[in-house]
């Protein structure tokens, strides 16, 4: 089974979600099926029908949300004081048109590009990766070659 990596942050997030699930939303749609199911006839009731269906749904991601967890590696950076590089850190990058841009290498399970948080498996994750302070890197892209040059390294 292959390991997913993931930070502190990515891994509360997953747990509150399965929280969430498992103690509000479950017990809701349960309670919901059980009402529908008292009003009689269950091959023509509509609520009681979307009601299994949502439990369904509600189990699998609760499944999935598991198996996650139990095949993940949360990987501890606050504090690291590394001069490269690596799963967690916070870069500002410099593009060729003197623009800057913060990303954070997070897991694929994380990852949210509008916000800065790009996977380490990314071409530009992977470009960053073991890379120092002043160093350049060529992400090699669909839409072309982009030049970023590393300004600041940080683990949060």
């Amino acid at each position: 089974m292959p390991t997913y990596y993931l930070t502190p942050a990515g891994a509360k997030k997953i747990v509150d979600e399965l929280n969430r699930l498992m103690h509000v939303d479950r017990p809701k749609i349960v309670q919901e099926v059980s009402d529908a199911a008292a009003q009689g006839d269950r091959s023509e009731n509509a609520e009681y029908i979307y009601g299994k269906k949502k439990l369904r749904e509600i189990d699998r991601r609760v499944r999935f949300l598991r198996k996650r967890l139990d095949s993940c590696e949360v990987v501890e950076t606050s504090g690291a004081l590394l001069d490269s590089v690596r799963f967690g850190a916070s870069v500002k990058v410099e593009d060729e048109e003197g623009e800057e841009r913060l990303y954070t290498l997070v897991g694929p399970d994380e990852s949210d590009p509008s916000l800065g948080y790009i996977s380490f498996q990314s071409p530009i994750g992977r470009a960053l990766l073991k890379k120092k302070v002043g160093d350049t890197v060529v992400v090699q892209r669909p839409a072309g070659e982009l030049e970023l040059t590393i300004l600041e390294i940080r683990y949060e």
